[in-house]
């Protein structure tokens, strides 16, 4: 994928990292590529507010990807006492399976071991996503075995279609 640019998030590239992950993950348009949630969520995945708190943040980056002026994917990084955590990753459905996805976690991972010196990086992952974590299992992630609960009731998450949502953590030593 040449032409691929990477860089921090600023404020006024919020609305449009909001778009891109909205369109990634929910809704009929999120269908298009193969990371919807559009049968496990309804409602929203994030908005302006929690992005642009993400930008102002000392300890977290919003990761952008673009190929000329076009938004092509993008990540959200937090670092951790000790692990960088993974996550809000989008690529334009449109462009999934093109390779975007894993130069931009390659990125990711180059960027905080440079940044933060982080050695290990984590994210949580629904575990009815069986395509996307064997996705992460073929870039060196594992599975923990460690679980979070789904926050039913938080409207921030999504709109829950099914009661047995979770999360599992998946780690990668850098």
């Amino acid at each position: 994928m040449s032409g691929l640019s990477f860089r921090p998030a600023t404020a006024a590239d919020v609305a449009d990292v909001v778009a891109l992950v909205e369109s990634a993950y929910r809704g009929d348009a999120s269908r298009v590529g193969w990371t919807t949630e559009a049968d496990l969520l309804d409602g929203r995945r994030t908005d302006a507010e929690a992005v642009q708190a993400i930008v102002d943040a000392d300890d977290r980056l919003v990761l952008l990807a673009s190929g000329g002026a076009e938004l092509r994917g993008c990540c959200e990084l937090r670092r951790g006492a000790d692990a960088a955590y993974f996550g809000m990753f989008a690529v334009r459905p449109s462009l999934q399976g093109a390779g975007i996805g894993k130069l931009v976690i390659e990125e990711a991972e180059r960027l905080v071991r440079d940044l933060w010196a982080a050695a290990r990086m984590e994210m949580t992952v629904l575990v009815q996503r069986h395509e996307l974590i064997a996705w992460y299992e073929r870039r060196g992630y594992r599975r923990t075995g460690v679980t979070e609960p789904f926050p039913y009731g938080d409207e921030r998450f999504g709109l829950p279609r099914r009661p047995d949502l979770m999360f599992e953590v998946l780690a990668k030593d850098l």
